[in-house]
């Protein structure tokens, strides 16, 4: 694809992040790369309610907020762009295509067609709103169109089962050009007759525009399937637009603007052509489960992406929308992901295509740091998951090994069809899908699929988070690396072998902090600083703080580490499809003691000791009971009761989880003194689960970190 330059200058964002990007794409020109970014955030309602913000693609309010979304971020960054309702993905067990709503703009942001109702109002008696086209003067409408492009057009009158009162045309109208392949195509515009019997003269009951519910089962062989629609109903006039190459659609939408002039603006809907020589801007807005989508334009580095990142967090705020979900006391992503994507100005230019070795060296190091996998991504990690890392995934080490020693011994040059063909089929879960991979290549060179060959590889593991700035040091991060390895000095040369450590160590915050850190470090001894800061605050919202406590300078702290959720068999939905479903009943934490803890205290879980070795431990228990799950029979292990004892002090007691709490974090529990009514016998017995009950806790395997509750 074919990008401009870019919409916002470096010196424009102050500040370190600034400064490292600049730095960064200084290193990156040097070698002839300009790296293009793409992003995928998502935004849910301030007050999410129904299965729309949960758990389904589409509802009742959804399309909606996508309108509302578009319509503030034309008016705050693109006035006079093009609004395109347009069929989007569709998915097993779903009737019709997910919509997708896309701004359409010039590559400097002017706008696609100059639409008469935006211009500015010559006088007040002007600024009264237009109103749609009636329905009498619907066939005059496209008959001026037919005569523009020097045709005469045959509208076909149909009824809508679903709404009566809505007045429907069809209009065979096609445009070709003769191919090799095909040379007895006709050349440029041809209008057509749909001799179809009145009793059939009537749309598919199905929801959606008219374009997409035209009975075109009994459309005339030999004619192309290219219809222009046109709907009026009590909520205005629509047009569903022809499936067209990019300059016969751009002719036909300057002439509906002008044969609009009077009325209001039309709603357009049709299926967009792909802009292989790039002369568009295109956002998209996509219903996703639980989520809306946002689909960013093109960025032409970290400045763009940043501009990007903070407007629609200010456009989503304006309509009601963020990137954020209050659940009780914790606040939680949205649920959907925020996908980086890295690309180039063009296919003839994509930096990848050309640089194997630097390529797999992107791949080694993202492998090498866990960090970069699991700290960014929400709570679902692991092989099950929906971005697996490539030692999660269906590729075996020496699969890994061998591909990546055949990648990086590649000439320079375009190299895209062995990249793609050698890498593809190793970055996919372990059922095989290949677009469920921490960086997936589905869209890098796949001729089997339509959106396949974009030259794009897609980071998956990062979430939508609740500040930019944290988002923007995300994409910074990944900037940084990507210029830290153009030297072949810095480059990994293998894999690291994590073994179970992958999953028990580098599933504690401690671990992966610690990770990061040494990233960080590495970065800014090559001269790309990155602060800490940003950084930190994500790993304080992702790994929350459940207990902290100190006395006489011992301390211990515990926080919600990473639990990798076991992948369960297809489980039937309505609809008579399966679906995927994990076990998310587990749950693990990480408990930090200092020195002076280990030497002067006992932590006691449920009665039980715990064995804290050298005061760095993970615990993983069962939090609720669910069908389907795991080892049905094991109970959840909660509420859990901590007794710190040890010193002169009665001990403290703590607990999480306790019936008819709400709380997320170890609240306090009194423990009873000498002269209590309970501990003098005149009242309810004492709660025996304090008193020991039991051997201790057994101790994790050696060289592991995490105890696990279900062994007892």
């Amino acid at each position: 694809m074919v990008v401009t330059e870019s919409i916002r200058h470096a010196s424009a964002d102050a500040g370190w992040m600034a400064v490292t990007a600049a730095e960064a794409e200084r290193r990156l020109s040097a070698k002839g790369i300009q790296l293009t970014l793409g992003g995928e955030p998502t935004v849910v309602p301030v007050e999410p309610e129904g299965a729309e913000w949960s758990v389904a693609a589409d509802g009742p309010t959804k399309l909606r907020y996508a309108r509302r979304l578009a319509a503030e971020l034309q008016r705050r960054v693109w006035p006079g762009s093009t609004l395109m309702y347009c069929p989007g993905k569709r998915y097993d067990g779903e009737v019709n295509p997910r919509w997708a709503l896309r701004l359409i703009t010039g590559l400097d942001g002017t706008p696609l067609v100059p639409w008469p109702q935006q211009a500015p109002a010559s006088s007040p008696a002007d600024q009264a709103a237009p109103l749609p086209l009636p329905a009498k003067r619907a066939e005059d409408f496209l008959h001026g169109i037919g005569k523009a492009l020097g045709h005469e057009v045959h509208p076909l009158r149909l009824k809508d089962p679903l709404d009566p009162s809505s007045k429907i045309w069809a209009v065979p109208l096609s445009h070709s050009t003769p191919t090799e392949e095909e040379p007895d195509l006709p050349e440029g515009w041809q209008a057509a007759r749909w001799p179809l019997a009145k009793p059939l003269r009537e749309l598919l009951p199905a929801s959606g525009p008219a374009g997409l519910r035209l009975p075109l089962q009994h459309f005339p062989e030999g004619v192309l399937r290219q219809v222009l629609t046109l709907e009026v109903s009590r909520n205005g006039w629509n047009l569903f637009l022809p499936p067209l190459p990019r300059q016969p659609l751009e002719q036909l939408l300057h002439l509906i603007a002008e044969a609009s002039a009077g009325w209001s603006q039309p709603e357009l809907s049709g299926v967009l052509p792909s802009d292989l020589d790039g002369c568009w801007n295109v956002l998209g807005l996509t219903a996703d489960p639980g989520v809306l989508e946002v689909n960013l334009p093109v960025c032409h580095g970290w400045a763009d992406y940043n501009f990007w990142i903070r407007t629609l967090s200010e456009a989503s705020e304006a309509v009601g929308l963020r990137s954020w979900k209050q659940l009780g006391e914790r606040q939680e992503g949205t649920g959907g992901g925020n996908h980086l994507l890295w690309g180039g100005p063009s296919l003839e230019t994509n930096p990848f295509f050309s640089r194997p070795a630097w390529l797999v060296a992107i791949l080694r190091f993202w492998q090498r740091h866990p960090s970069l996998s699991y700290l960014f991504g929400n709570s679902s990690v692991g092989p099950a998951s929906q971005a697996p890392r490539l030692d999660e995934g269906s590729a075996s080490s020496l699969d890994l090994l061998l591909a990546h020693r055949a990648i990086e011994s590649l000439p320079e040059g375009d190299q895209r069809i062995l990249i793609s063909e050698t890498l593809r089929h190793l970055h996919a879960d372990r059922s095989g899908n290949t677009h469920r991979s921490e960086i997936s290549f589905d869209k890098f060179w796949n001729p089997a699929w339509a959106a396949g060959c974009q030259g794009l590889i897609e980071f998956r593991a990062i979430e939508t988070l609740p500040d930019p700035d944290w988002t923007a040091a995300i994409a910074l991060l990944w900037s940084a690396l990507a210029a830290h390895l153009l030297d072949p000095a810095h480059r990994p040369s293998r894999l690291e072998p994590f073994g179970e450590r992958l999953h028990d160590a580098m599933q504690l915050p401690q671990a992966i902090w610690s990770d990061l850190q040494a990233v960080l470090d590495l970065l800014a001894r090559d001269g790309l600083v990155l602060e800490p800061e940003p950084f930190r605050a994500i790993w304080e919202w992702r790994f929350p703080l459940l207990l902290k406590w100190e006395q006489e300078g011992a301390r211990l702290e515990i926080r919600r580490a990473l639990e990798p959720w076991p992948l369960l068999c297809d489980t039937p939905v309505q609809g008579g499809n399966t679906s995927r479903f994990v076990d998310s009943s587990l749950q693990r934490l990480e408990l930090k003691a200092n020195t002076a803890f280990l030497q002067s205290c006992s932590l006691r879980l449920n009665g039980r000791e715990l064995p804290l070795g050298d005061g760095w431990l993970g615990l993983r228990y069962r939090h609720s009971r669910l069908y389907p799950s795991l080892h049905p029979c094991v109970d959840p292990h909660l509420p859990l009761r901590l007794e710190i004892s040890g010193l002169a002090s009665a001990p403290a007691r703590f607990e999480l989880g306790a019936e008819g709490s709400e709380r997320i974090t170890f609240e306090p529990v009194a423990v009873p003194q000498a002269g209590d009514s309970a501990a003098e016998g005149d009242g309810p017995e004492p709660n025996h689960d304090w008193s020991p009950q039991a051997p201790p806790w057994p101790a994790p395997s050696a060289g592991l970190r995490t105890l696990d509750l279900r062994l007892g």
